[in-house]
């Protein structure tokens, strides 16, 4: 009889395992590395379907970035008419390539934050100031000097503000 419990004496050859029994250990080992890297490729096919997903989702942020400037500068522009009480057609054109700007940004998700009354949030808000308002509270946003947007409910621009102060 020999030490080994698990494999019979008639299977040992001169203490070693048989050449089945090595031959069986080393189809688990590769068994079990094979069921490995299938887990570890699948892993990485779904990270890259939702890196693919997230890249097209976010595809317009840079492109959005750039054209804010341009919709800052058409309200200022359209502001001022109406202040001057000015109702040109030049006007009413610059009213509404601004309507088709906002709307194309729409359909790829970027929208303005509604931010005027709210309690001041750092992550959607960027305080510039703030002023005395008995009438309000505390914090709250009085006044937005520029409009902050989103892209998909992330921010893409902060909306920078004037606050209540207590």
């Amino acid at each position: 009889m020999t030490d080994n419990p698990t494999i019979p004496e008639d299977e040992m050859l001169n203490g070693e395992p048989s050449a089945l029994e090595q031959t069986e250990k080393q189809r688990d080992e590769y068994l079990s590395l094979l069921r490995q890297v299938r887990a570890d490729f699948e892993n990485a096919h779904q990270r890259n379907r939702r890196e693919r997903e997230q890249e097209q989702k976010f595809r317009s942020e840079r492109l959005a970035l750039d054209l804010l400037p341009v919709i800052d500068n058409l309200e200022r522009a359209l502001s001022v008419a109406k202040e001057a009480g000015d109702e040109n057609p030049l006007a009413q054109g610059v009213a509404l390539v601004h309507a088709q700007l906002i709307d194309a940004l729409k359909r790829h998700g970027i929208v303005a934050l509604d931010v005027l009354g709210k309690s001041f949030d750092p992550n959607v808000h960027q305080a510039l100031m703030q002023q005395p308002a008995p009438e309000r509270e505390p914090g709250s946003v009085l006044q937005v000097l520029e409009p902050g947007y989103t892209i998909h409910d992330r921010v893409l621009r902060p909306a920078k503000v004037i606050i209540a102060a207590s």
